[in-house]
Parts: structure tokens; sequence; C-alpha cells
């Protein structure tokens, strides 16, 4: 097997296209994403994400974040404002989280902080799935963990809210409910699609805590960053530090910078279904494995400018080109919550007041409004289990 490192900009962007490259980040983490939409290929990713992305209708993203996001943000911040501190990748997780479990279909009846202790053990266990193939310690030992954390999910999560909207759809069914009156979550979505795309229960499991994964884990990393980056543009540049507080849009801007430079996922794994060409590179078969490092793409000075590898909320980028890169990626396994995380791109006409932020930039926002700073006499900590260089701790002041 030959490994084949794409990492410029172009060239990766075209990688990320080819429809005859299939996902292979996850394979080491097969124990859960084997038969998840982030694992399909061809025809049958196509089928499960056109399912899966009605939740994402037009109006979902500035509904989700005007109606029902507010309400998910002060609920769980509300503690940390208490107590004037946080670790902030610790309060990142629970938000991302409840947001994640909000459109991805897990009810959390009692709401109280012990059932989101709870969760949130199964979601970090999950995340260990998600970086077996970076993870530096006994991968036997880990895939047994992430055993035992599906189950207990399963059974306290899982299959309560599964029959919540089996018992929902039954009575839309039967003329008793209206459309608006169901969950908009993806585990809806795949329950009344079950006679085109029959799923077993451990698939639907899987899939659904793949999502949860999939927006939370993701999300808390891109934050912390983001918040890192804020935190020390703001000491060195003291006008950008009261735009931060009194822009959305810069704020937006700012964010998307710390996501070009921070991808949640530093490199991109794909192999061939059959001999091809890559892109700018040399020819592959199925034995070998494409690796775009996304990281190294992002900050290419042919597209970002001489000081692409520094962090620059007032950086100019070329038309057409993302400000965050490729950090979501392109193609069949673009991130569906795009929009839902980075928000929409502003023209240069968008009224702040009615622009779609996206979910990081409004916790940006609401941690700066209410003071947050680094707690100098508890500096943050890198997360060494895995090569990926994430804030394992990241302990802030508030108020």
């Amino acid at each position: 097997m030959n490994q084949i490192v794409v990492d410029r900009y172009k060239t990766a962007n075209e990688t990320l296209r080819v429809p005859d490259l299939r996902q292979a980040l996850y394979d080491e983490g097969a124990i859960m994403f084997e038969k998840t939409i982030v694992n399909l290929h061809g025809e049958e990713h196509r089928v499960r994400r056109n399912v899966e992305i009605k939740v994402f209708r037009r109006d979902f993203f500035k509904w989700y974040e005007k109606a029902v996001f507010p309400y998910t943000l002060r609920e769980t911040i509300a503690p940390y404002l208490a107590q004037g501190r946080a670790d902030l990748v610790n309060l990142g997780f629970r938000v991302m989280m409840n947001l994640t479990a909000d459109f991805s279909g897990v009810d959390r009846p009692t709401r109280t902080p012990e059932e989101t202790d709870r969760l949130l053990r199964h979601l970090l266990t999950f995340g260990k799935a998600a970086t077996l193939g970076q993870a530096l310690g006994n991968k036997e030992a880990i895939r047994e963990e992430i055993r035992k954390a599906m189950a207990e999910f399963d059974t306290e999560f899982f299959q309560p809210s599964m029959k919540r909207r089996r018992e929902l759809l039954g009575k839309f069914a039967k003329g008793e409910l209206r459309e608006e009156d169901l969950p908009r979550d993806i585990l809806v979505e795949l329950l009344r699609s079950e006679a085109d795309l029959p799923l077993t229960t451990d698939v639907l499991m899987k899939e659904i805590g793949f999502f949860l994964l999939a927006g939370a884990f993701t999300s808390i990393h891109t934050l912390s960053h983001a918040m890192h980056e804020l935190f020390w543009w703001g000491e060195s540049h003291p006008e950008d530090k009261r735009r931060q507080r009194t822009d959305p849009l810069f704020l937006q801007r700012s964010i998307h910078e710390s996501m070009r430079l921070h991808p949640s996922s530093p490199t991109a794994g794909r192999r061939p279904t059959c001999p091809m060409q890559i892109p700018g590179g040399p020819q592959a078969t199925p034995d070998d494995y494409v690796s775009i490092d996304l990281m190294k793409a992002n900050r290419d000075t042919d597209v970002f400018g001489a000081d692409a590898a520094e962090y620059n909320p007032h950086r100019q980028v070329q038309k057409g080109t993302p400000p965050y890169g490729l950090s979501f990626g392109i193609g069949m396994h673009s991130c569906l919550g795009l929009n839902l995380a980075a928000g929409a791109l502003p023209k240069a006409d968008t009224d702040p007041a009615e622009h779609q932020l996206g979910t990081v930039t409004l916790i940006a926002q609401a941690l700066l409004a209410n003071n947050a700073r680094p707690d100098l006499d508890n500096p943050g900590v890198v997360d060494r289990s895995t090569i990926r260089n994430n804030w394992g701790k990241y302990p802030i002041l508030l108020g």
C-alpha cells in the first residue's frame, strides 16, 4: 500500500470532489461507523443523505438559531455564569451536545445536569471511535470501551427516543398531528422513510450516535480554538477586541479565520474504488491510501497569502474561496451541518440583526458578552492522547 499525500489547496479541492474516492478516514472506527453515512459511498450514500438532508431545509437554520438554540445556550451556560468560571472544553461539549441532540433526535426528558453528564460520558467515548486511527494507546481496549458506551446509550437514550417518535408518526399518519407538530430531527426522517430506506435498529442507533458525535465533538474543538484566537488577538489589537463584542459580522469573520487554521479533522482520508489518476498526482489503486492534508491546504500561500499560516481576521480571500477553506469538506462527504456551525456568508448589504451567524459565533458572542477571558493562573492544556493537538482543558473566567 502506498500513501499519497495531497496538501495544496487546489489539488485538495479537486481530490475531495472525485466520486471514485471513498471515505477511509474512519476505517479504524468501523465498530461504530461502518454502516453510518460517513462511511457509505455511491448510491447508498446518496440515498441516505437525501433523506437526512430534509431536516436542514432552507428555513431550518434561521429557525433553529432564533427559536431553539438561545434557550439551549442559556440553560447550559447558566451554572458556569453563577460560578464565574468554566473549563471552555467542558462547557463547549455540553452546549454542542445539547445542540446536536436537538437535531439528531436524542431526547433528554429530565434535562438535569446528571442526565447531561451521562450523555456527555457516552459522547466522549464515541469520540474515541472517530480518532481511533490516530490513537496512541491500546486500541482493542478502546474498542471495548466504545461497545459498552453504545449499549448504555442505546438503552437509556436511543430506544426511548425512537419509541416516542414512532408513536408521534403513528398519530401523524392518523391525522391526529400536523407536520409542524413532529420533531424536526434526523431520527424522524429516517423512521418515516423506512419503507424506502429500511435500516436495522442497530444501524439507526449508530447513525444517530454518529450525528450526535459529529455535531458536538468537532464543533467543540472549533470553539475552543476560536476562543483562544479571539483572546490573544484581542490582547494586541484593542480596537478589534471591541469589535469582537459589538460587530457580529466581524466576530463571525474572526471565527471563520480560526476554522481555516484549525479544521476539526486535520486530514481527510480516501481510498480509490478503482485504478485512477489523483488530481495533480500519481496513479493510484484501491490498495492505496490518499491523505488530504486539510490543515496544510488551508495554509496554502498561493490562495491565502504570504501570512497564510497566521491568524488574521482581516484576511481577504479570493472570490469563490470560503473563508474557512476546506475545513468542512467538499463533495459528497461535505459537512451537512456547515450552515448550522458556520452560518451564512454575509454580503455587502447584510443586516447583522437578521443574519444567520452560526452556532459557534453565537456561543462566542455569549461568552464575550459575559466577559470571558483566559484564567491566567490555570493555563490551557493540549490533549496529547491523539495527534490532533486539540485543547483538552481550557480554563476561563466569566463575569
